[in-house]
């Protein structure tokens, strides 16, 4: 296993800064810990808490700079939607078949042209957007019940 570690100090000063800066903390020190990339190799020393506060980095990120198009452009699809975190977005009524044409090698003007193809995808981000205050307040009080599960507190 990977040893992730954060100083408790840090840990303090997120905590005082608000949930998502308390949420960084933890992210921040898994990507530290693995080298700022996850690969095959490092994922299998890393266990469920750590791979699935990283995919919710990853959609996190993605989804609310450009939508869950976005996420599957970038090559996060596989991802999220092809491990247990996909149980979720399948029930959402996301489906394998729009991931072949999103992550296309397209210009930029092709990419856009993506948001009005496929405008189904609006409801979907709408929904993030409308939840991501209250998800990120379950990940923060997950991760506070079990810290021990995603770091070593350094003092």
């Amino acid at each position: 296993m990977i040893d992730v570690r954060v100083k408790d100090n840090d840990i303090r000063k997120a905590v005082e800064e608000g949930m998502d800066s308390f949420i960084q903390v933890f992210i921040d020190a898994i990507n530290t810990a693995i080298g700022g990339q996850l690969t095959q190799d490092n994922m299998a020393q890393l266990n469920a808490d750590q791979i699935t506060l990283l995919g919710w980095s990853y959609l996190h990120r993605e989804v609310m700079e450009g939508g869950y198009i976005q996420l599957i452009y970038n090559g996060y699809g596989a991802f999220i939607f092809k491990n247990p975190f996909a149980v979720a977005m399948r029930n959402w009524g996301i489906r394998d078949k729009y991931h072949e044409e999103i992550e296309k090698v397209v210009s930029d003007d092709d990419f856009m042209a993506l948001y009005e193809q496929m405008p189904e995808f609006d409801e979907f981000d709408d929904e993030f957007i409308v939840n991501e205050e209250h998800w990120c307040e379950m990940i923060a009080a997950y991760i506070d019940d079990h810290i021990d599960n995603f770091v070593k507190v350094e003092q």
